[in-house]
């Protein structure tokens, strides 16, 4: 059984900047619903439940794409933990929203949806996140966590799922000088570092599609103290 992460840097689903993305996403969740219309589940627990921004994905994916959209509200106790579990269950893919990717992460082990998340994704579920829902999966985040906080001006090194042994740099169009400095600082081998309006498909942990609205992807790597950058073309 095949196990998918697409990995969308950034972009504004409201404006439909991702869109050729989601396309791209819209046809693997149909893919995997077969006969039946495909459903998928929002989980915005980074924008603290959002309704806008599920509102947003609605719009494109619904309107667009003719996908059922359900949304997993976890930030507030609005759900239970078992009526989430049915959402996924039902899932041909699973969206995670952009936001605080510390909080979100947090939350999910507070409530036990952690769980059901990774749970779906070895259980075959597509998996599609942008920004904070796409970077969690990586054993190693680039986040503003510290920024939001008011604690520093500066981007920070977080411990993401570990699913993806490597580490994650979205937003790379905007990042990219900070992310360097970093990335030397801290001796960071390897790192996909991925552009607004680009996402980067993984199957079974390793790279098998760039899908490109605009957006560039990297592999970022240091030799010797310097940073190698290559364009992730497949």
């Amino acid at each position: 059984m095949e196990k998918k992460i697409i990995a969308i840097g950034g972009g504004e689903i409201k404006n439909k900047t991702t869109l050729k993305i989601d396309e791209y996403v819209s046809n693997l969740a149909k893919k995997h619903a077969g006969e039946k219309r495909a459903n998928a589940l929002f989980i915005g627990t980074a924008s603290h439940d959002s309704m806008p921004y599920f509102n947003s994905f609605r719009k494109t994916y619904t309107s667009v794409f003719d996908i059922k959209a359900e949304v997993a509200l976890i930030v507030y106790g609005e759900m239970d933990i078992e009526r989430i579990k049915n959402k996924i269950d039902n899932a041909d893919m699973i969206y995670i929203g952009g936001g605080d990717t510390v909080f979100m992460l947090d939350k999910w082990k507070e409530t036990g949806l952690l769980d059901l998340i990774v749970s779906a994704y070895n259980n075959g579920k597509i998996i599609c996140g942008l920004s904070a829902g796409a970077i969690c999966w990586f054993k190693t985040m680039f986040t503003d966590y510290e920024i939001m906080r008011g604690k520093s001006a500066e981007y920070t090194l977080k411990e993401g799922l570990g699913i993806v042994d490597n580490t994650a740099c979205p937003h790379f169009d905007e990042r990219e000088k900070d992310f360097t400095k970093v990335q030397k600082q801290n001796g960071i081998k390897s790192a996909v570092c991925i552009e607004n309006n680009c996402a980067v498909e993984f199957t079974d942990g390793v790279i098998t599609n760039v899908i490109s609205a605009g957006g560039k992807a990297f592999l970022q790597t240091l030799n010797e103290g310097e940073v190698v950058r290559k364009e992730i073309t497949v």
